[in-house]
């Protein structure tokens, strides 16, 4: 069985560093590091693709035998380490804990690593400030099956906490890529890609729209929406008529009701 080391101070190095890492963006930035936290998290990586380097267990919740066998498929195997439950307490992130978490390396998100069916339906949002919002946009993505989601200067850090949470680890699986409004257009243009923006003003309702064809939904921020860069450049504006006294919704919510509008489309084509 592989040794397995043991940490009981809070001023452990390797405690303050996984501090840093769940706390600081520029540490995640600096080091190309992250922490992950819970056993469908730590599985959607690990079936991702991603790099594990470190497994702390505290051992009340999950046996070292259990964390060896969820870890299993790692290659290279990680260090494990078990943790006392006052270092397990302060780093742990969620408050229903499962005793285990890790650090893993990032990946590399950039456009031209993606690949890409011929007629692809991919999901673009741009400028997303809020973790909780992105993470919800890539269960939805997942739920979706899409191709790709397109993130546009974004605003959020990809491996925030927050947004490995409330992604509940679709981060892990789903194909996406990073970059400014002007680099993700003109992939999309090169690959004659359509653009649908989701805007309030001169637009179609969105059930008119044709999804045929290779497209991309792109969605803003809720409080401005997409900017102009966005709007200028699409092939099709489309709206959510609204019916009651406000103008929006969460924008998670909006880019489902598109994308399984284009999801229902392509499957009556293909009936």
């Amino acid at each position: 069985m592989q040794s397995v080391k043991q940490i009981t101070s809070l001023q452990n190095s390797l405690v303050r560093k996984i501090i840093n890492l769940k706390e600081k963006k520029k540490g995640r930035k600096t080091s190309g590091l992250f922490v992950v936290e819970g056993q469908r998290e730590l599985e959607m990586a690990l079936k991702g693709g991603y790099s594990i380097k470190t497994v702390l267990i505290y051992p009340d919740l999950i046996s070292v035998e259990q964390a060896f066998e969820l870890m299993k498929s790692a290659n290279p195997q990680p260090e494990f380490i078990t943790l006392s439950k006052e270092v397990y307490q302060r780093l742990a992130y969620r408050e229903k804990t499962e005793g285990i978490l890790a650090v893993a390396e990032v990946k590399s998100h950039h456009l031209k690593n993606l690949s890409l069916a011929e007629k692809p339906l991919i999901l673009v949002a741009e400028a997303p400030e809020k973790p909780g919002n992105l993470g919800a946009l890539l269960r939805t993505a997942d739920a979706a099956n899409l191709d790709a989601v397109l993130i546009a200067n974004p605003k959020s850090d990809l491996y925030n906490p927050n947004t490995i949470r409330s992604s509940v680890g679709c981060i892990f699986t789903v194909p996406i890529a990073v970059g400014s409004s002007e680099e993700i257009i003109a992939f999309l243009k090169a690959k004659r890609i359509r653009i649908y923006s989701a805007t309030l003003t001169n637009a179609v309702p969105y059930t008119r729209a044709d999804y045929s064809g290779g497209c991309a939904i792109a969605v803003g921020t809720e409080a401005s929406g997409l900017t102009e860069t966005w709007v200028d450049n699409a092939d099709a504006r489309v709206v959510i008529p609204m019916e009651g006294q406000i103008d929006s919704m969460n924008v998670s919510v909006s880019a489902a009701i598109l994308i399984f509008e284009a999801k229902r489309q392509r499957l009556e084509q293909l009936s």
